[in-house]
């Protein structure tokens, strides 16, 4: 599925911290389309969209205001995203974000056939993957990235130590020796 030149693309997520469920999504004219991400997902797009623009060597716009960049309903998920990938179209002057469905192996895949006895390998097989292609500007695109950052900071703090999140009560700290990070520090 490509959309083309989307009118809004934006990053959200539901729920308490811990126990969040984050959302890429993406709108060009009536069609909306919505991924189920990891939060690490989100926070490396950001990272990737700010690596992309310092090399492209044109001043980009601030792009919409992260109030306008709400999630909207319905939240219904085509799938969890597996791999993202983020560039950027010279020629076109837009960045592509393409996200591949995460397709659960079968067990039985990680075993090696006996390539004699077929004709190819069993990577033939199995459920194609959905694929997004999303067309957006820089400046949607930094926004994306501003905001992804700002949802995903929302979460539970991390140590200062091992990087891990730290739950209210605390947390074992595996860089302390097991001593306890408390969440107020």
């Amino acid at each position: 599925m490509d959309l083309e030149r989307v009118d809004r693309i934006t990053a959200g997520a539901v729920g308490e911290p811990g126990e969040r469920t984050f959302f890429l999504q993406a709108r060009e004219n009536d069609r909306t389309v919505t991924i189920l991400v990891e939060k690490e997902q989100v926070e490396l797009l950001g990272t990737s969209i700010l690596e992309i623009l310092a090399t492209v060597g044109r001043e980009t716009g601030e792009g919409p205001p992260s109030d306008d960049l709400g999630l909207e309903p319905p939240l219904e998920p085509l799938w969890r995203a597996g791999r993202l990938s983020i560039g950027y179209a010279e020629e076109r002057d837009l960045m592509l974000l393409e996200i591949e469905e995460l397709v659960e192996q079968d067990e039985s895949d990680d075993e090696p056939e006996d390539e004699a006895e077929g004709e190819g390998s069993s990577e033939d097989e199995g459920p194609e993957p959905g694929r997004v292609r999303i067309w957006a500007t820089r400046e949607q695109m930094l926004a994306l990235a501003r905001h992804g950052a700002a949802v995903a900071e929302r979460g539970r703090p991390k140590c200062r130590y091992c990087g891990n999140p730290i739950d209210p009560q605390g947390h074992m700290c595996p860089a302390m020796n097991g001593h306890r990070e408390s969440a107020g520090r």
